[in-house]
């Protein structure tokens, strides 16, 4: 079996607010292989983004507590400090956030914020010249397929659709070739079909090196044309997981046929249904399976124990008390 190039177990993350503890994840697990693409799917407020910041290390602060394992490249980031921290983000990890209209600093050019990032990425024994700085900052503008690259060295953010902040914040995630890149509902904000330009261009970019992706969305469209695996994930935790075909030809949770009952049908057969009730209140979330007051197949066993994982097909997981255990 290969050995994957970044392995979460038991991720936990709880907040201290007002109302109390928010226990948001409760043991999140999850592998991504070398060059798979990875999806993290689920309703908003399910836990997806935290998941990703507390792996990034970007959770700090006396009112939040994590805990478990998130193995890259055998190197467990969650016990790394800030410095060695630095050190693998930006360069070995990068992160495309979801809002491209609020994520690049308006008082620096394009060309110096992509600079920036390069030089923060080198190590600190091989540091390119300004020249190769500079051409490397080009490159990646116009690899990214943005107009006239240089004129866009020396424009600012304000200057430039949503489209093109988009593709510059891919250039900046891509610009020192890490090995794993991690999507934030990327086009979010964006149009309907400029949002699909972006997540083609990201697919190609991907392809052609040979990278891992983690991509986070709420859209089972997006799922299912740009990933190889996913997870589902409910309550802060994954509660199916599997190669993405499988997943859809024969979904097991129970909330992930809910999920697909929700998206529309060109075919026009059936109405698309909704799921009743909304996610748990993380401060006095439900015992048992957090799902169950949702589910509409509960039975007394959900509401008093949450489900582990049972191996229901090759690859194929699924955290449901009513499949039977069985060996993969």
């Amino acid at each position: 079996m290969e050995e994957p190039l970044l392995s979460i177990q038991n991720l936990c993350v709880a907040f201290r607010v007002y109302e109390g503890l928010a226990e948001v994840l409760t043991g999140v697990s999850l592998d991504v292989i070398g060059g798979q693409r990875v999806g993290l799917v689920g309703e908003t407020g399910c836990g997806k983004s935290v998941t990703v910041k507390a792996v990034m290390g970007m959770l700090t602060g006396r009112n939040v507590m994590v805990s478990g394992s998130a193995l890259f490249d055998k190197v467990d980031l969650l016990k790394l400090n800030s410095r060695e921290l630095r050190r693998v983000r930006g360069s070995r990890i990068s992160m495309i956030p979801q809002d491209p209209m609020s994520s690049l600093n308006p008082v620096f050019t394009i060309g110096k914020q992509v600079r920036d990032v390069f030089r923060y990425g080198q190590s600190s024994k091989k540091r390119a010249s300004a020249r190769e700085i500079d051409r490397t900052a080009h490159d990646i503008l116009r690899e990214v397929r943005l107009p006239d690259p240089k004129r866009m060295m020396t424009s600012y953010s304000y200057q430039l659709s949503g489209g093109m902040r988009q593709r510059v914040l891919i250039g900046l995630a891509l610009v020192n070739r890490p090995q794993l890149v991690i999507e934030d509902e990327p086009g979010t904000a964006l149009d309907v079909t400029v949002q699909s330009q972006i997540l083609e261009l990201i697919d190609n970019l991907v392809k052609s090196r040979g990278l891992s992706t983690i991509l986070i969305t709420h859209n089972l469209g997006v799922i299912r044309e740009s990933t190889d695996f996913a997870n589902i994930m409910y309550g802060g935790n994954v509660v199916e997981r599997a190669r993405t075909e499988d997943l859809f030809s024969s979904p097991k949770h129970f909330y992930t046929q809910a999920l697909l009952e929700c998206v529309p049908k060109l075919t026009r057969e059936g109405i698309p249904k909704g799921i009743d009730g909304m996610i748990p209140d993380y401060t006095r979330a439900p015992s048992g399976c957090r799902y169950h007051p949702r589910c509409t197949r509960t039975v007394g066993i959900c509401k008093e124990q949450v489900p582990n994982m049972r191996h229901v097909g090759n690859k194929h997981e699924v955290a449901c008390h009513l499949y039977p255990r069985r060996t993969a």
